[in-house]
């Protein structure tokens, strides 16, 4: 079976405009079928439970919807309609602001960098995203190239 490294980056959007629902859309049905990377959760609390709770969306109604199998496009009209749903364009700013902004400590940092074998020595962005997406290479690197 696969075992897929989710390599659309959190710093995308679909139409709806929120930054991180289509990376978590992907690990979400990656894990539903059974094929996400053993390294990373269907739904954790960092970007994911950052999204959701932005969205005003509890994880467990999310996951239920997932395990439907929608499409993305299918995914953003259910967000749409679920009640109470907060996407109003101020509330998609300040979500989209919060994941931009999001800088790692210091030792995920670090060993995000030594992973990818880069100097941990202030060179490379800081930001969250960019970390994450360079994990996401490396880990496909290891596990698909190697």
């Amino acid at each position: 079976m696969s075992q897929i490294v989710p390599l659309i980056s959190s710093g995308v959007a679909g139409p709806l405009g929120v930054l991180h629902l289509p990376r978590l859309w992907l690990k979400a049905s990656l894990a539903a079928a059974g094929k996400l990377h053993p390294d990373y959760p269907a739904c954790g609390k960092g970007y994911d439970g950052m999204t959701l709770a932005a969205l005003g969306i509890p994880e467990e109604v999310f996951l239920a919807f997932i395990a439907t199998k929608p499409t993305y496009v299918q995914l953003e009209a259910w967000v749409k309609d679920y009640p109470g749903v907060n996407l109003t364009k101020a509330n998609i700013y300040k979500h989209n602001q919060a994941i931009m902004g999001y800088i790692h400590g210091d030792d995920v940092r670090a060993g995000i960098l030594e992973a990818a074998g880069l100097a941990d020595d202030g060179s490379c962005n800081p930001g969250a995203v960019d970390l994450n997406n360079l994990d996401d290479w490396q880990t496909l690197w290891a596990t698909e190239i190697k």
